[in-house]
């Protein structure tokens, strides 16, 4: 029989896309070894890209098959946030997921089962099959080592408050202070159900029989220490094995784009001088108001650098800072002041929507990176030793934002109004100015790359943790 590891992702193109990176990565290093099954949920965040990307992984990669759970729908008059959307989704998926494992168990020796961070109500399935279950951890060690301990501060939060309404900092092991309302989402509200399932989820994470994490030793040490000390765990005896193995980036993925609008901003990068230009993105999902994109356009006019900007469709809703819909047209004079691209069209370049931003940060003429601060992003820049200017918005950002600015010192932080996240043109000004004169932030950030490239070498230190992580099920 063959040897088969599955791989079980949260719904989402983004966490799947993570997945198969890591399948591909243990395909490169064992080749013939084994096959990999990733099981696709189905009825919630699905879009058409996920069918394109899944048959061009498929032909791409023989050894990697998909496996479509049934369809699951959610009850739309239940009032509760995305978030606990997806935390019931994914526990109303359970049952199918043990269907599934046993039909690959009659055909296939299954070996182990990898199971994205979000998904603990899987956790205890490998047991009845005799099979080892680890969680794949896609974002880096920081936001682990905090993830890890928010149980203990749970506990100590005798108070009983939700921390959108607390002015206080807390510390986690292995972090800079984080103010209580930049929490992760799910966390700032009681009254949420989601809470209580990212409670449930942070308390599951040291009962797997190992944890992957996409990032590499040497970019985060202090969080990597605290938690190979124990001092993020309820009991500092029971610490799982911990595997880092990244930087994991994704190739780029078809996006049904036109080759010609990839190719324009590629090319029009080839004709700037060598760290000359500030690329402007912020995520799959992230988006601003009008009046925002305002303050971006006048800061970037004001500073006299040339800049490559992806800008979003402005979110429907005023208060939100991310867009559900990336694919809708819509007139970028509409949402810029009046004269802007006529006026910088001779140093700057704006795009809709979207750009291929590995092969956009790995160009000659890049010289520092606003982001938001989302862990690909993060890697990327890393990987391709580019200088950072933070923006977290929404989800783990914040506490990327202060590792890369405290700890790893390869970023610049934006400060930003406290009640709606919003930043002025001036300061923004400043920041992209600081960033693209600083010989200090590009050569730490140079060394950085250096030491991305060392880990993933055959002697690396996350070849290395692969290796172990490999040898714990006795593959070879």
């Amino acid at each position: 029989m063959q040897e088969t590891i599955v791989l079980y992702p949260a719904p989402g193109i983004g966490h799947i896309i993570s997945m198969v990176e890591l399948g591909k990565l243990l395909l490169h290093h064992y080749p013939n070894s084994f096959s990999i099954t990733i099981l696709l949920t189905t009825g919630f965040l699905d879009k058409p890209s996920i069918t394109t990307y899944v048959h061009r992984i498929s032909q791409s990669y023989p050894s990697i098959s998909f496996l479509r759970l049934p369809l699951v729908s959610l009850d739309p008059s239940l009032p509760r946030s995305v978030s606990a959307m997806a935390f019931d989704f994914i526990r109303l998926n359970t049952s199918h997921v043990a269907s599934s494992l046993t039909q690959i168990s009659q055909t296939s020796n299954l070996r182990a089962m990898v199971i994205d961070f979000f998904c603990p109500s899987a956790l205890g399935l490998g047991a009845s099959l005799g099979i080892p279950v680890y969680y794949f951890f896609t974002s880096g060690a920081a936001v682990l080592s905090a993830f890890l301990y928010f149980p203990k501060i749970h506990n100590e939060q005798v108070e009983n408050k939700s921390f959108k309404d607390l002015e206080i900092e807390i510390r986690f092991p292995g972090n800079p202070p984080l103010k209580a309302t930049h929490m992760v989402e799910p966390l700032l509200d009681r009254d949420d159900s989601a809470y209580w399932d990212f409670l449930n989820f942070c308390s599951h994470l040291p009962k797997s029989n190992g944890i992957l994490v996409n990032t590499f030793e040497e970019l985060e040490p202090i969080a990597v220490k605290a938690i190979s000390d124990g001092a993020c765990f309820l009991d500092p005896k029971l610490v799982p094995p911990v595997f880092y193995i990244g930087p994991l980036i994704a190739e780029p993925n078809d996006q049904n784009r036109s080759k010609e609008e990839e190719d324009s901003c590629l090319l029009w990068l080839d004709k700037q001088p060598s760290r000359s230009v500030v690329y402007l993105c912020f995520g799959s999902r992230g988006s601003f108001t009008v009046s925002q994109l305002k303050e971006i356009a006048d800061a970037l006019e004001r500073s006299e650098q040339r800049f490559l900007w992806v800008v979003k469709r402005p979110p429907t809703d005023e208060n939100s800072k991310q867009t559900l819909d990336t694919t809708e047209e819509f007139d970028l004079d509409s949402v810029l002041p009046s004269g802007f691209l006529e006026r910088t069209k001779e140093r700057g370049m704006v795009v809709r929507s979207w750009a291929p931003q590995v092969e956009v940060l790995n160009k000659e003429a890049v010289g520092g990176f606003v982001t938001h601060c989302g862990w690909n992003s993060v890697l990327e820049a890393v990987v391709a030793g580019v200088p950072i200017i933070a923006w977290p918005m929404y989800a783990e950002q914040h506490i990327n934002r202060n590792s890369m600015v405290e700890d790893m010192k390869i970023a610049v932080g934006l400060e930003h109004r406290e009640e709606d996240g919003f930043v002025n043109g001036e300061e923004l000004e400043k920041k992209v100015r600081e960033v693209m004169e600083s010989e200090r932030l590009r050569e730490r950030s140079k060394k950085m790359r250096e030491m991305a490239m060392g880990a993933r070498e055959a002697r690396g230190s996350s070849t290395t943790a692969l290796q172990k992580f490999v040898e714990m099920w006795k593959i070879n």
